[in-house]
């Protein structure tokens, strides 16, 4: 199964076949920006950085023109992985939901 890679938190979950990104990244207890979960607000925009994905229906070019597309935006909410990818959230961080899941340490790592 694939895994999601987002960053810039280096947070990593695996999939399962046909999950979106959003509901893989709950299922592992973190907490993505998104609204309305079915591709119509555009709230969970991304950028993806590399490898594949495809939406198992048709997303509004009102929300996602084929253009953006093109040059690398996509919604992790109806994004379902084909490959191993990486996506850059932006601004809006990751929020662990769930008492398992690790919280990322801000702080650079010294002596590593």
């Amino acid at each position: 199964m694939p895994v999601v890679t987002v960053v810039p938190q280096d947070v990593q979950v695996r999939t399962r076949a046909g999950e979106s990104v959003v509901d893989a990244l709950r299922r592992h207890g973190w907490r993505s920006p998104y609204r309305c979960r079915r591709g119509g607000c555009g709230a969970c925009r991304a950028r993806l950085l590399s490898g594949r994905i495809r939406y198992p229906l048709p997303v509004a070019e009102s929300v996602l023109t084929p253009a953006e597309q093109a040059a690398g935006q996509c919604l992790p909410c109806r994004a379902v992985p084909v490959t191993d990818v990486v996506l850059d959230i932006g601004a809006h961080p990751l929020r662990a939901v769930l008492a398992s899941a690790p919280t990322p340490d801000p702080r650079p790592q010294e002596g590593l």
